[in-house]
Protein backbone atom coordinates (compact mmCIF):
# COMPACT_ATOMS: atom_id res chain seq x y z
CA UNK A 1 0.00 0.00 0.00
CA UNK A 2 1.08 3.25 -0.74
CA UNK A 3 1.72 5.76 2.03
CA UNK A 4 -0.62 8.16 1.25
CA UNK A 5 -3.31 6.02 0.25
CA UNK A 6 -2.67 4.86 3.31
CA UNK A 7 -2.63 7.92 5.35
CA UNK A 8 -5.98 8.91 3.03
CA UNK A 9 -7.36 5.33 4.58
CA UNK A 10 -6.29 5.99 8.33
CA UNK A 11 -8.28 9.55 8.05
CA UNK A 12 -11.29 8.53 6.63
CA UNK A 13 -11.67 5.25 9.27
CA UNK A 14 -10.46 7.38 11.81
CA UNK A 15 -13.81 9.51 11.54
CA UNK A 16 -15.65 6.49 11.96
CA UNK A 17 -16.64 6.03 15.75
CA UNK A 18 -17.07 2.23 14.85
CA UNK A 19 -14.01 2.35 12.61
CA UNK A 20 -11.75 4.22 15.08
CA UNK A 21 -12.34 1.53 17.99
CA UNK A 22 -10.95 -0.94 15.74
CA UNK A 23 -8.04 0.75 14.88
CA UNK A 24 -7.35 0.98 19.02
CA UNK A 25 -8.33 -2.91 18.88
CA UNK A 26 -6.65 -4.16 16.08
CA UNK A 27 -3.03 -1.71 16.02
CA UNK A 28 -3.02 -0.74 19.86
CA UNK A 29 0.90 -0.17 19.72
CA UNK A 30 0.25 1.64 16.45
CA UNK A 31 -2.17 3.73 17.85
CA UNK A 32 -0.39 4.17 21.75
CA UNK A 33 2.51 5.40 19.59
CA UNK A 34 0.99 8.24 17.74
CA UNK A 35 -1.53 9.11 20.66
CA UNK A 36 1.39 9.96 22.84
CA UNK A 37 3.41 11.89 19.62
CA UNK A 38 0.34 14.01 19.50
CA UNK A 39 -0.38 14.80 23.29
CA UNK A 40 3.49 15.75 22.97
CA UNK A 41 2.90 18.40 20.02
CA UNK A 42 -0.60 19.01 20.83
CA UNK A 43 0.73 21.62 24.03
CA UNK A 44 3.34 23.62 20.59
CA UNK A 45 -0.10 23.60 18.51
CA UNK A 46 0.16 26.96 16.88
CA UNK A 47 -3.43 26.34 15.53
CA UNK A 48 -4.52 25.73 18.67
CA UNK A 49 -3.06 28.95 20.15
CA UNK A 50 -4.51 30.61 17.20
CA UNK A 51 -8.09 29.92 17.77
CA UNK A 52 -7.57 30.17 21.43
CA UNK A 53 -6.48 34.33 20.92
CA UNK A 54 -9.40 34.46 18.35
CA UNK A 55 -12.05 33.25 21.08
CA UNK A 56 -10.47 35.83 23.39
CA UNK A 57 -11.00 38.46 21.09
CA UNK A 58 -13.76 41.19 22.23
CA UNK A 59 -15.77 41.32 18.84
CA UNK A 60 -15.84 37.46 18.67
CA UNK A 61 -17.33 37.56 22.31
CA UNK A 62 -20.25 40.14 21.40
CA UNK A 63 -21.00 38.38 18.58
CA UNK A 64 -21.23 35.04 20.64
CA UNK A 65 -23.81 36.87 23.00
CA UNK A 66 -25.26 37.61 19.81
CA UNK A 67 -25.74 33.37 18.95
CA UNK A 68 -27.15 33.43 22.06
CA UNK A 69 -30.01 36.02 21.87
CA UNK A 70 -31.09 34.66 18.18
CA UNK A 71 -30.66 31.25 19.47
CA UNK A 72 -33.23 31.57 22.65
CA UNK A 73 -35.22 33.66 19.77
CA UNK A 74 -35.71 31.29 18.24
CA UNK A 75 -36.43 28.45 21.13
CA UNK A 76 -39.19 30.41 22.11
CA UNK A 77 -40.16 30.64 18.81
CA UNK A 78 -40.55 27.03 18.08
CA UNK A 79 -42.31 26.76 21.72
CA UNK A 80 -45.42 29.29 20.94
CA UNK A 81 -45.50 27.57 17.30
CA UNK A 82 -45.81 23.66 19.50
CA UNK A 83 -47.86 25.23 22.23
CA UNK A 84 -45.18 24.05 24.75
CA UNK A 85 -44.29 25.74 27.93
CA UNK A 86 -41.27 25.51 28.97
CA UNK A 87 -39.34 27.44 32.13
CA UNK A 88 -37.04 30.59 31.29
CA UNK A 89 -33.64 28.41 32.54
CA UNK A 90 -34.93 25.73 30.58
CA UNK A 91 -34.73 28.06 27.59
CA UNK A 92 -31.89 29.99 28.23
CA UNK A 93 -30.47 26.28 28.78
CA UNK A 94 -31.41 25.03 25.03
CA UNK A 95 -30.24 28.29 23.57
CA UNK A 96 -27.07 28.23 24.82
CA UNK A 97 -26.17 24.80 23.76
CA UNK A 98 -27.83 25.93 19.98
CA UNK A 99 -25.48 29.00 20.24
CA UNK A 100 -22.28 27.26 21.75
CA UNK A 101 -22.67 25.34 18.94
CA UNK A 102 -23.27 27.85 16.04
CA UNK A 103 -20.23 29.73 17.74
CA UNK A 104 -17.67 26.74 17.76
CA UNK A 105 -18.08 26.03 13.99
CA UNK A 106 -17.80 30.35 12.92
CA UNK A 107 -14.16 30.11 15.36
CA UNK A 108 -12.91 26.80 13.57
CA UNK A 109 -13.96 28.31 9.91
CA UNK A 110 -11.85 32.09 10.75
CA UNK A 111 -9.22 29.70 12.39
CA UNK A 112 -8.61 27.65 9.48
CA UNK A 113 -9.12 30.82 6.80
CA UNK A 114 -6.41 32.03 9.39
CA UNK A 115 -4.07 29.35 9.60
CA UNK A 116 -4.22 28.82 5.37
CA UNK A 117 -3.06 32.37 5.37
CA UNK A 118 -0.10 32.07 7.43
CA UNK A 119 0.25 28.10 6.38
CA UNK A 120 -0.04 27.28 9.79
CA UNK A 121 -1.47 23.54 9.82
CA UNK A 122 -3.62 22.32 12.94
CA UNK A 123 -1.97 19.24 15.00
CA UNK A 124 -4.18 16.18 14.87
CA UNK A 125 -4.17 12.58 15.56
CA UNK A 126 -4.25 11.55 12.22
CA UNK A 127 -1.64 14.47 10.78
CA UNK A 128 0.28 12.98 13.19
CA UNK A 129 0.10 9.55 11.98
CA UNK A 130 1.04 10.71 8.48
CA UNK A 131 4.18 12.19 9.71
CA UNK A 132 5.23 9.13 12.08
CA UNK A 133 4.26 6.98 8.42
CA UNK A 134 7.00 9.02 6.69
CA UNK A 135 10.02 7.20 8.73
CA UNK A 136 10.74 4.24 6.94
CA UNK A 137 11.30 2.34 10.57
CA UNK A 138 8.27 3.42 12.27
CA UNK A 139 6.54 2.17 9.04
CA UNK A 140 8.20 -0.98 9.29
CA UNK A 141 7.58 -1.62 13.35
CA UNK A 142 3.94 -0.48 12.44
CA UNK A 143 3.30 -2.99 9.68
CA UNK A 144 5.08 -6.04 12.41
CA UNK A 145 3.02 -4.79 15.11
CA UNK A 146 0.13 -3.93 13.67
CA UNK A 147 -0.44 -6.24 10.75
CA UNK A 148 -4.43 -6.89 11.78
CA UNK A 149 -5.11 -3.05 11.23
CA UNK A 150 -3.69 -3.23 7.91
CA UNK A 151 -5.87 -5.96 7.12
CA UNK A 152 -8.60 -3.72 8.45
CA UNK A 153 -7.69 -0.93 6.08
CA UNK A 154 -6.80 -2.97 2.64
CA UNK A 155 -10.47 -4.44 3.32
CA UNK A 156 -11.68 -0.86 3.83
CA UNK A 157 -9.94 0.55 0.48
CA UNK A 158 -11.67 -1.76 -1.04
CA UNK A 159 -15.86 -1.08 -1.10
CA UNK A 160 -16.82 -4.48 -2.16
CA UNK A 161 -14.99 -6.56 0.16
CA UNK A 162 -15.50 -3.47 2.82
CA UNK A 163 -19.05 -4.27 2.44
CA UNK A 164 -18.80 -8.06 2.86
CA UNK A 165 -17.22 -7.67 5.91
CA UNK A 166 -19.34 -5.45 7.93
CA UNK A 167 -22.15 -7.52 6.25
CA UNK A 168 -20.39 -10.99 7.78
CA UNK A 169 -19.86 -9.32 11.26
CA UNK A 170 -23.04 -8.20 11.28
CA UNK A 171 -23.95 -11.92 10.68
CA UNK A 172 -22.41 -12.54 14.07
CA UNK A 173 -24.76 -10.43 15.42
CA UNK A 174 -27.80 -11.79 14.08
CA UNK A 175 -26.39 -15.86 15.09
CA UNK A 176 -26.05 -14.48 18.79
CA UNK A 177 -29.51 -12.64 18.94
CA UNK A 178 -31.47 -15.56 16.99
CA UNK A 179 -29.59 -17.94 19.55
CA UNK A 180 -30.88 -16.14 22.55
CA UNK A 181 -34.03 -15.67 21.82
CA UNK A 182 -34.91 -19.42 21.42
CA UNK A 183 -32.94 -20.60 23.85
CA UNK A 184 -34.66 -18.00 26.16
CA UNK A 185 -38.07 -19.84 24.72
CA UNK A 186 -37.29 -23.58 24.71
CA UNK A 187 -35.97 -22.65 28.22
CA UNK A 188 -39.66 -21.39 29.58
CA UNK A 189 -40.97 -24.20 27.64
CA UNK A 190 -43.44 -26.54 29.63
CA UNK A 191 -42.09 -29.08 27.87
CA UNK A 192 -39.51 -31.89 29.97
CA UNK A 193 -36.74 -32.95 27.75
CA UNK A 194 -35.53 -35.53 30.40
CA UNK A 195 -39.19 -37.06 30.62
CA UNK A 196 -39.87 -37.02 27.17
CA UNK A 197 -36.47 -39.20 26.46
CA UNK A 198 -36.36 -41.47 29.53
CA UNK A 199 -40.28 -42.01 29.33
CA UNK A 200 -42.68 -41.49 31.58
CA UNK A 201 -41.51 -44.91 33.77
CA UNK A 202 -38.71 -42.72 34.61
CA UNK A 203 -37.55 -42.38 38.52
CA UNK A 204 -36.95 -39.13 39.91
CA UNK A 205 -32.98 -39.87 40.13
CA UNK A 206 -32.83 -40.65 36.33
CA UNK A 207 -34.48 -37.51 35.65
CA UNK A 208 -31.95 -35.70 37.68
CA UNK A 209 -28.86 -37.78 36.69
CA UNK A 210 -29.91 -36.63 32.74
CA UNK A 211 -30.58 -32.85 33.76
CA UNK A 212 -27.16 -32.89 35.49
CA UNK A 213 -25.21 -34.55 32.51
CA UNK A 214 -26.72 -32.24 30.16
CA UNK A 215 -26.09 -28.71 32.72
CA UNK A 216 -30.11 -28.71 32.67
CA UNK A 217 -30.10 -28.42 36.48
CA UNK A 218 -27.75 -24.70 35.98
CA UNK A 219 -29.17 -21.67 36.15
CA UNK A 220 -30.21 -19.16 33.41
CA UNK A 221 -27.09 -17.61 32.32
CA UNK A 222 -25.08 -20.44 33.36
CA UNK A 223 -26.98 -22.32 30.52
CA UNK A 224 -26.57 -19.43 28.30
CA UNK A 225 -22.88 -18.62 28.38
CA UNK A 226 -22.34 -22.41 28.02
CA UNK A 227 -24.77 -22.20 24.78
CA UNK A 228 -22.57 -19.02 23.15
CA UNK A 229 -19.44 -20.35 24.21
CA UNK A 230 -20.20 -23.47 22.05
CA UNK A 231 -21.31 -21.24 19.48
CA UNK A 232 -18.23 -19.49 19.50
CA UNK A 233 -16.02 -22.48 19.50
CA UNK A 234 -18.41 -24.09 16.71
CA UNK A 235 -18.71 -26.91 19.25
CA UNK A 236 -22.74 -27.33 18.74
CA UNK A 237 -22.81 -30.29 21.62
CA UNK A 238 -24.18 -33.74 21.39
CA UNK A 239 -28.26 -34.50 21.27
CA UNK A 240 -29.90 -35.52 24.03
CA UNK A 241 -31.64 -38.58 22.03
CA UNK A 242 -28.67 -40.41 20.72
CA UNK A 243 -26.05 -38.33 21.84
CA UNK A 244 -24.52 -38.16 18.49
CA UNK A 245 -22.78 -35.25 17.45
CA UNK A 246 -25.28 -32.32 16.37
CA UNK A 247 -22.26 -30.80 13.80
CA UNK A 248 -21.53 -33.90 12.43
CA UNK A 249 -25.65 -34.83 12.31
CA UNK A 250 -26.23 -31.61 10.39
CA UNK A 251 -23.22 -31.98 7.81
CA UNK A 252 -24.58 -35.73 7.09
CA UNK A 253 -27.71 -34.36 5.80
CA UNK A 254 -26.59 -31.51 4.37
CA UNK A 255 -25.91 -32.84 0.99
CA UNK A 256 -29.34 -34.30 0.71
CA UNK A 257 -30.83 -30.85 1.90
CA UNK A 258 -28.94 -29.42 -1.06
CA UNK A 259 -29.83 -31.85 -3.76
CA UNK A 260 -33.14 -31.38 -2.92
CA UNK A 261 -32.72 -27.31 -2.83
CA UNK A 262 -31.03 -27.06 -6.49
CA UNK A 263 -33.39 -29.14 -8.02
CA UNK A 264 -36.91 -27.70 -6.71
CA UNK A 265 -35.05 -24.27 -7.94
CA UNK A 266 -34.31 -25.63 -11.37
CA UNK A 267 -37.84 -26.72 -11.01
CA UNK A 268 -39.23 -23.46 -10.28
CA UNK A 269 -37.01 -21.25 -12.67
CA UNK A 270 -37.72 -23.46 -15.61
CA UNK A 271 -41.69 -22.71 -15.41
CA UNK A 272 -41.45 -19.65 -13.32
CA UNK A 273 -39.39 -17.87 -15.93
CA UNK A 274 -41.35 -18.19 -19.12
CA UNK A 275 -44.28 -18.28 -17.89
CA UNK A 276 -44.04 -14.61 -16.42
CA UNK A 277 -42.03 -13.10 -19.45
CA UNK A 278 -44.82 -14.20 -21.80
CA UNK A 279 -47.50 -12.87 -19.06
CA UNK A 280 -45.91 -10.16 -19.34
CA UNK A 281 -45.39 -9.08 -22.69
CA UNK A 282 -49.25 -10.26 -23.68
CA UNK A 283 -50.68 -9.09 -20.35
CA UNK A 284 -54.68 -10.17 -20.31
CA UNK A 285 -54.66 -12.75 -23.25
CA UNK A 286 -55.49 -16.65 -22.88
CA UNK A 287 -52.16 -17.26 -21.86
CA UNK A 288 -51.59 -14.73 -19.04
CA UNK A 289 -54.83 -15.83 -17.23
CA UNK A 290 -54.17 -19.66 -17.67
CA UNK A 291 -50.39 -19.08 -16.48
CA UNK A 292 -51.90 -16.63 -13.66
CA UNK A 293 -54.37 -19.51 -13.16
CA UNK A 294 -51.62 -22.19 -12.47
CA UNK A 295 -49.64 -19.79 -10.49
CA UNK A 296 -52.54 -19.50 -8.19
CA UNK A 297 -53.53 -23.34 -7.63
CA UNK A 298 -49.38 -23.78 -7.27
CA UNK A 299 -49.72 -21.68 -4.30
CA UNK A 300 -52.86 -22.82 -2.92
CA UNK A 301 -52.30 -26.68 -3.52
CA UNK A 302 -50.79 -28.01 0.36
CA UNK A 303 -47.28 -29.33 -0.47
CA UNK A 304 -48.27 -32.92 1.41
CA UNK A 305 -51.68 -33.13 -1.03
CA UNK A 306 -49.63 -32.23 -3.86
CA UNK A 307 -47.05 -35.21 -2.95
CA UNK A 308 -49.16 -37.97 -1.91
CA UNK A 309 -51.15 -37.48 -5.08
CA UNK A 310 -47.70 -37.83 -7.25
CA UNK A 311 -47.13 -40.97 -5.07
CA UNK A 312 -50.26 -42.24 -5.33
CA UNK A 313 -50.04 -41.80 -9.29
CA UNK A 314 -47.03 -42.57 -10.15
CA UNK A 315 -45.49 -44.98 -8.00
CA UNK A 316 -48.44 -47.20 -6.83
CA UNK A 317 -50.47 -46.84 -9.84
CA UNK A 318 -48.10 -46.59 -12.64
CA UNK A 319 -44.96 -47.54 -10.97
CA UNK A 320 -42.70 -45.12 -12.91
CA UNK A 321 -40.69 -43.62 -9.63
CA UNK A 322 -40.00 -45.14 -6.16
CA UNK A 323 -42.57 -43.56 -3.84
CA UNK A 324 -39.21 -42.85 -1.32
CA UNK A 325 -36.09 -40.89 -2.00
CA UNK A 326 -33.12 -42.89 -1.91
CA UNK A 327 -29.81 -41.40 -2.20
CA UNK A 328 -27.88 -41.07 -5.21
CA UNK A 329 -30.92 -42.13 -7.10
CA UNK A 330 -31.56 -39.18 -9.20
CA UNK A 331 -34.93 -39.85 -10.22
CA UNK A 332 -36.17 -40.58 -7.14
CA UNK A 333 -35.44 -36.39 -6.77
CA UNK A 334 -38.21 -36.18 -9.76
CA UNK A 335 -41.27 -35.48 -7.24
CA UNK A 336 -39.92 -33.80 -4.61
CA UNK A 337 -38.70 -31.42 -6.95
CA UNK A 338 -41.69 -30.60 -9.05
CA UNK A 339 -43.57 -30.61 -5.31
CA UNK A 340 -41.47 -27.90 -3.95
CA UNK A 341 -41.12 -26.28 -7.29
CA UNK A 342 -44.24 -25.51 -8.24
CA UNK A 343 -44.72 -23.98 -5.03
CA UNK A 344 -41.80 -21.91 -5.49
CA UNK A 345 -42.14 -21.48 -8.75
CA UNK A 346 -46.17 -19.57 -8.84
CA UNK A 347 -44.69 -16.48 -6.60
CA UNK A 348 -41.41 -16.19 -9.13
CA UNK A 349 -44.07 -16.54 -11.76
CA UNK A 350 -46.16 -13.64 -10.89
CA UNK A 351 -42.97 -11.33 -9.15
CA UNK A 352 -41.38 -11.66 -12.46
CA UNK A 353 -44.93 -10.81 -14.48
CA UNK A 354 -45.58 -7.46 -11.90
CA UNK A 355 -41.99 -6.55 -11.99
CA UNK A 356 -41.70 -6.30 -15.96
CA UNK A 357 -44.85 -4.98 -16.41
CA UNK A 358 -43.33 -2.12 -14.33
CA UNK A 359 -41.04 -1.46 -16.67
CA UNK A 360 -42.42 -2.25 -19.64
CA UNK A 361 -43.71 0.96 -21.27
CA UNK A 362 -40.70 2.80 -19.96
CA UNK A 363 -39.12 5.56 -22.15
CA UNK A 364 -35.70 3.41 -22.94
CA UNK A 365 -37.54 0.54 -23.67
CA UNK A 366 -39.44 2.85 -26.51
CA UNK A 367 -36.61 3.93 -27.55
CA UNK A 368 -35.31 0.81 -28.07
CA UNK A 369 -37.90 -0.14 -30.08
CA UNK A 370 -37.53 3.35 -31.72
CA UNK A 371 -33.96 2.08 -32.82
CA UNK A 372 -35.27 -1.28 -34.63
CA UNK A 373 -34.16 -3.55 -32.21
CA UNK A 374 -35.41 -7.08 -32.14
CA UNK A 375 -37.87 -7.46 -29.91
CA UNK A 376 -36.25 -10.47 -28.54
CA UNK A 377 -33.48 -8.38 -27.40
CA UNK A 378 -35.95 -5.49 -26.42
CA UNK A 379 -37.48 -8.16 -24.18
CA UNK A 380 -34.34 -9.71 -22.58
CA UNK A 381 -32.07 -7.00 -22.69
CA UNK A 382 -34.20 -3.81 -21.97
CA UNK A 383 -37.53 -5.22 -20.13
CA UNK A 384 -36.22 -7.99 -18.03
CA UNK A 385 -32.76 -6.86 -17.92
CA UNK A 386 -34.14 -3.67 -15.80
CA UNK A 387 -36.69 -5.81 -13.55
CA UNK A 388 -34.11 -7.98 -12.18
CA UNK A 389 -33.55 -6.95 -8.90
CA UNK A 390 -36.99 -8.21 -7.24
CA UNK A 391 -37.06 -11.17 -9.09
CA UNK A 392 -33.35 -11.82 -7.73
CA UNK A 393 -34.87 -11.14 -4.33
CA UNK A 394 -37.19 -13.56 -4.41
CA UNK A 395 -35.04 -16.49 -5.94
CA UNK A 396 -32.72 -15.28 -3.45
CA UNK A 397 -34.83 -15.48 -0.22
CA UNK A 398 -36.85 -18.74 -1.69
CA UNK A 399 -33.21 -20.53 -2.42
CA UNK A 400 -32.31 -19.62 1.18
CA UNK A 401 -35.86 -20.97 3.08
CA UNK A 402 -35.00 -24.49 0.89
CA UNK A 403 -32.10 -24.43 2.65
CA UNK A 404 -33.30 -24.37 5.84
CA UNK A 405 -35.11 -27.90 4.83
CA UNK A 406 -38.83 -28.55 3.59
CA UNK A 407 -39.79 -30.34 6.56
CA UNK A 408 -43.62 -31.27 4.85
CA UNK A 409 -41.87 -32.50 1.56
CA UNK A 410 -39.03 -34.31 3.52
CA UNK A 411 -41.91 -36.09 5.44
CA UNK A 412 -43.85 -36.81 2.83
CA UNK A 413 -41.50 -38.84 0.93
CA UNK A 414 -39.02 -39.61 3.59
CA UNK A 415 -36.27 -37.49 3.02
CA UNK A 416 -33.75 -37.71 5.52
CA UNK A 417 -32.91 -33.71 5.38
CA UNK A 418 -32.17 -31.00 7.68
CA UNK A 419 -35.62 -29.77 8.07
CA UNK A 420 -37.74 -33.07 9.01
CA UNK A 421 -34.52 -33.68 11.72
CA UNK A 422 -35.05 -30.33 13.27
CA UNK A 423 -38.56 -30.64 13.17
CA UNK A 424 -38.46 -34.34 15.07
CA UNK A 425 -36.26 -32.76 17.84
CA UNK A 426 -38.49 -29.83 18.32
CA UNK A 427 -40.65 -32.10 20.18
CA UNK A 428 -38.72 -33.21 22.79
CA UNK A 429 -37.10 -30.69 22.94
CA UNK A 430 -33.73 -31.25 21.88
CA UNK A 431 -31.87 -28.25 22.49
CA UNK A 432 -29.03 -28.73 20.97
CA UNK A 433 -30.40 -29.81 17.97
CA UNK A 434 -32.69 -26.79 17.94
CA UNK A 435 -30.57 -24.29 19.13
CA UNK A 436 -28.20 -25.63 15.83
CA UNK A 437 -30.77 -25.62 13.47
CA UNK A 438 -32.12 -21.92 14.51
CA UNK A 439 -28.34 -21.29 13.56
CA UNK A 440 -27.87 -22.77 10.68
CA UNK A 441 -30.91 -21.41 9.08
CA UNK A 442 -29.96 -17.84 9.90
CA UNK A 443 -26.88 -18.14 8.84
CA UNK A 444 -27.77 -19.69 5.73
CA UNK A 445 -30.47 -16.64 4.94
CA UNK A 446 -28.19 -14.20 6.14
CA UNK A 447 -25.67 -15.46 3.64
CA UNK A 448 -28.48 -15.22 0.93
CA UNK A 449 -29.25 -11.73 1.49
CA UNK A 450 -25.92 -10.75 1.08
CA UNK A 451 -25.11 -12.38 -1.98
CA UNK A 452 -28.59 -11.38 -3.58
CA UNK A 453 -27.29 -7.76 -2.40
CA UNK A 454 -23.76 -8.09 -4.42
CA UNK A 455 -25.23 -9.51 -7.21
CA UNK A 456 -27.37 -6.32 -7.51
CA UNK A 457 -24.35 -4.19 -8.21
CA UNK A 458 -23.78 -7.07 -11.20
CA UNK A 459 -26.87 -6.21 -12.10
CA UNK A 460 -27.92 -2.66 -11.59
CA UNK A 461 -24.80 -0.17 -12.50
CA UNK A 462 -26.25 2.68 -10.45
CA UNK A 463 -26.13 0.38 -7.72
CA UNK A 464 -22.65 -1.41 -8.91
CA UNK A 465 -21.82 3.01 -8.93
CA UNK A 466 -22.93 3.49 -5.26
CA UNK A 467 -21.09 0.62 -4.03
CA UNK A 468 -18.01 1.92 -5.25
CA UNK A 469 -17.90 4.57 -3.39
CA UNK A 470 -19.53 2.87 -0.42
Amino acid sequence: MKSQKINDTFARMYRSSQYRIWLWILGFFTMLAVHIVYKTKKGKDAFAGMKEELRGQREMQDLKEQFFQDALVQVQKKNEYFKKTMSESEAQKQARAIADKNFEQLLNDKTKEQAEMQKVHEITLVSCYAELMQNPAFMAVSFVLSFPMYILMLLFMRPIAKYITERLFLMIFVLFGVTWLVFTILYIAPMDAAMNILGQTATPEQIANFNHIYGLDQPYLTQLFDTFKNLLTFDLGNAYQGNEPVMTAIMAKFPITMQVTFSSMVVALIIAVPAGIVSAIKPYSSFDYIAMFIALLGLSIPNFWLGLMLILEFSINMGWVPATFQPGNWVTLIMPAIVVGTGMSASIARMTRSSMLEVKNSDYVLTARAKGLAEKKVVLKHILGNALIPIVTMIGMSFGNLMGGAAVTEKVFNINGIGSYIVDKQFIPDIPVVLAGVVYISFVVSLMNLIVDILYAFIDPRIKSKMKNY
